[in-house]
């Protein structure tokens, strides 16, 4: 969705004609320009300076990763990059998730705890949410094989599809 227009007038030749405001940031480019709210009725993360706003970071993905997945941050040939996180051993523990679908090889962007996790479903108002066996998933049973990570990333869900990422915090089922 492009942002709305308003009227702007030219200070050199003084003249008024439409402007329309920037959703998206690219940094000393749009010095002075107006922002506007992006699609999603919010001001986009880009247009905010450095350190205020969602933590995140954008790294490649090296498996496609669906939107709400949980994502685990490890080493690639030397490269930070982000997979699934899952909880059938300890290899893959949630780093943080994304909000969006990412292709294998493209950029991730990963949210990390303290943030609402959108895009997911099955949850219970109030219950906790666990990583699941089944990888990028959330569940809100707790995983009980043996060598299994119980991984608590939500002491309760706030609806059917979101819960806050807490501090995560993991066991090694036995």
């Amino acid at each position: 969705m492009t942002g709305k227009t308003f009227l702007r007038r030219d200070s050199t030749t003084n003249l008024s004609g439409e402007q329309v405001g920037v959703q998206i940031g690219s940094g000393a480019t749009n010095a002075g320009d107006i922002p506007a709210l992006n699609s999603a009725g919010v001001i986009d993360s880009t247009l905010l300076p450095a350190g205020i706003g969602e933590a995140s970071l954008a790294l490649p993905a090296t498996e496609a990763l669906a939107a709400g997945a949980m994502v685990n941050i490890w080493s690639s040939s030397g490269v930070a990059s982000a997979r699934n996180a899952n909880a059938t051993d300890t290899s893959k523990p949630v780093s943080g998730f994304v909000t969006a679908a990412v292709s294998s090889g493209a950029t991730a962007t990963i949210f990390f705890p303290g943030q609402i996790v959108t895009g997911v479903s099955g949850l219970t108002i109030g219950a906790p949410v666990y990583l699941s066996t089944t990888s990028g998933a959330v569940t809100t049973t707790a995983p009980s094989a043996s060598g299994n990570l119980v991984c608590v990333l939500s002491q309760a869900a706030i609806s059917a599809t979101e819960f806050v990422l807490e501090k995560v915090s993991s066991i090694i089922h036995a």
